[in-house]
């Protein structure tokens, strides 16, 4: 089997990782891949990413038997419809599926419309009657961008200056783009985050062990929003009572009503929550796997790998049972010094070759020139290992962490601290 992963990022390198260890799979591309991907992966040779009928013939001309798509925007760009039109098996959500990552107030409409637990929220696209909604709000308060923009669009806001400051940087400032044409201003949600993301062919749902990030930059969960600092799972904050009012509040009435607006969705459905007093609410949901998360939960899943997207593609998701290691995983996420801000780039990686083989490095933001490394990205390695209990699987990795240098490196040193 020849398989095509689109993306450049620490999850595409661990879905790579784990395609891996498939008996099924002879030859696995990448486009564009990163320094490390195109370690372990052959270079498809396309010269837009981007560019869906130049990706399409490449498929054809290659004989790739599946594509499965990494990031987000080209399934909200609708990628999958694309191939699907041709013929061409891919895992992912179609564009209208997707849309409840590219599309904030469309996301609120279905969870409002389905009644699954969320903040209340209003929606702007001006600027002047946003501005006197916040004159009128309690703090805090949270506003988010409509759009896509990389996981930053997300600020919450501790005072009507901050909120102030927040929606000229969104909407006047166009920080994330067109995606901020449009805002969403939301209640806050006092709890402790998790993350359960699901498996999914429309009808059968199958649950992932729940993982915790570190979103802001800072130790402490201090700091601008981040891609991800680390993550670790299982999070115990999501307990088996928790999970099961996951399942039957969110994930389920999410999928069916989806299903009822006439959008089947198929593949990775990840469920951002806040676990509150009341039980667990949406603060967002994505259409696909979260990162870091994929980086400590696909390691720890015991399938083939290969098996789980077949079934999804052939409708037939019933068929499988997810089975768990029994360990803890952690990811710790070495970035450019700068980021989530500015940072410089092409920062030579040294000591790579002096980590033990108990610990896994995913290239988030590298390149590769002869044999050296160099960083190409904001979040730069995934550092991740296993343990008896959490604690090991972090000294594992904090233990390795210094073995590795590139000017400005930054990491948090205490992912995990809520659990532990």
């Amino acid at each position: 089997m020849k398989i095509l992963v689109i993306g450049n990022g620490g999850r595409e390198h661990t879905i790579i990782y784990k395609l891996k260890q498939s008996p099924k799979v002879e030859t696995i591309f990448a486009s564009p891949g990163n320094g490390g991907i195109l370690g372990i992966a052959q270079k498809a040779e396309i010269k837009n990413p981007n560019d869906f009928e130049e990706i399409k013939n490449w498929v054809k001309n290659n004989n790739i038997d599946i594509t499965i798509v990494g990031p987000e925007a080209p399934l909200v760009d609708g990628i999958v419809d694309s191939f699907e039109k041709d013929g061409l098996k891919i895992f992912g959500p179609n564009k209208k599926a997707a849309q409840i990552e590219g599309s904030k107030s469309f996301s609120k409409y279905i969870m409002q419309k389905y009644n699954i637990p969320t903040a209340d929220y209003k929606e702007f696209t001006s600027y002047k009657e946003a501005e006197s909604y916040i004159k009128e709000s309690t703090f805090p308060i949270v506003i988010k961008a409509d759009g896509l923009a990389a996981g930053k669009g997300v600020l919450i806001c501790q005072t009507e200056t901050e909120a102030m400051d927040a929606l000229k940087i969104t909407m006047l400032d166009k920080k994330f783009g067109d995606s901020g044409n449009k805002i969403i201003i939301e209640d806050f949600m006092q709890g402790e985050e998790a993350s359960i993301l699901a498996f999914t062919d429309g009808e059968t749902i199958l649950p992932l062990i729940p993982a915790q990030d570190h979103k802001n930059i800072f130790e402490g969960d201090k700091g601008p929003n981040t891609g991800g600092m680390g993550a670790y799972a299982p999070a115990p904050v999501a307990t088996q009572a928790i999970q099961k009012e996951a399942y039957e509040q969110i994930l389920v009435p999410i999928i069916q009503g989806l299903k009822q607006e006439g959008i089947i969705y198929k593949g990775v459905i990840y469920a951002g929550l806040m676990i509150t007093k009341e039980g667990p609410k949406v603060v967002e949901f994505n259409c696909r796997f979260g990162d870091p998360e994929v980086q400590v939960v696909l390691p720890a899943l015991e399938n083939d790998f290969v098996d789980i997207i077949e079934a999804i593609l052939n409708n037939n998701l019933k068929s499988q049972t997810l089975k768990w290691s029994n360990k803890s995983f952690a990811c710790v996420v070495l970035a450019s010094g700068g980021y989530p801000g500015t940072y410089e780039k092409n920062k030579l990686i040294t000591g790579l070759d002096k980590i033990p083989d108990d610990i896994i490095i995913f290239h988030a933001g590298t390149s590769k020139n002869k044999e050296q490394y160099f960083t190409n990205g904001g979040r730069v390695l995934d550092i991740v290992s296993s343990g008896e209990n959490l604690q090991e699987a972090l000294d594992k990795i904090y233990a390795a962490i210094p073995k590795i240098h590139f000017d400005g490196v930054y990491y948090r040193k205490d992912i995990g601290w809520k659990a532990l």
